[in-house]
């Protein structure tokens, strides 16, 4: 082998086992957050063996909508491995199927505000967010929040279908609120 072709045989040897460690990490669960709404770095998928509860904090593909596209296109949502193309969800379950939703300058809960839900009216950019319109949760969705301000969540998406979930998410090794 040439002197030339060393650094290319090297630099594709190094690309050859990055991808087979994230491959094998995807396939183990393990996830990267990039997001604002929960902490940055490492994470994984675990299972979830029962219905979701309100506290559980999980991993979510959003459904295939026009809102959801318009998300991406806003920059609040990356294109990932979810049907659609998009990437999952970190969120919590802030209530579920029957509980009544009202959203005015922040949301209730079954007559309860919920902790960190201001409602934003404009984006980070000053685009205009359009909150929710509240109601009762239809039975399989999911009501879903991030305590995190600028967090696009169910505030603004309104509720999902529960048949998202890909699991609980844990954190294993984090940086940042």
């Amino acid at each position: 082998m040439s002197i030339r072709r060393f650094p290319l045989v090297i630099l594709v040897a190094g690309a050859g086992l990055v991808a087979a460690v994230a491959g094998a990490g995807w396939c183990t669960g393990l996830r990267i957050n990039m997001t604002a709404s929960y902490p940055r770095g490492l994470w994984r998928i675990e299972t979830l063996d029962r219905a979701a509860a309100a506290g559980d904090l999980v991993f979510i593909c959003p459904p295939e909508t026009a809102e959801f596209e318009r998300a991406f296109a806003r920059g609040y949502i990356r294109r990932g491995l979810c049907a659609g193309g998009l990437s999952p969800l970190i969120k919590t379950v802030a209530a579920v199927s029957g509980q009544q939703i009202d959203v005015a300058d922040q949301v209730f809960i079954d007559g309860r505000p919920l902790t960190g839900s201001d409602v934003r009216h404009t984006d980070a950019a000053g685009r205009p967010l359009a909150p929710f319109a509240g109601g009762v949760i239809p039975d399989g969705d999911l009501y879903l929040h991030s305590d995190f301000a600028g967090s696009y969540d169910s505030r603004y998406f309104g509720t999902i279908p529960s048949s998202g979930i890909l699991g609980l998410a844990r954190p294993i090794l984090t940086f940042g609120p």
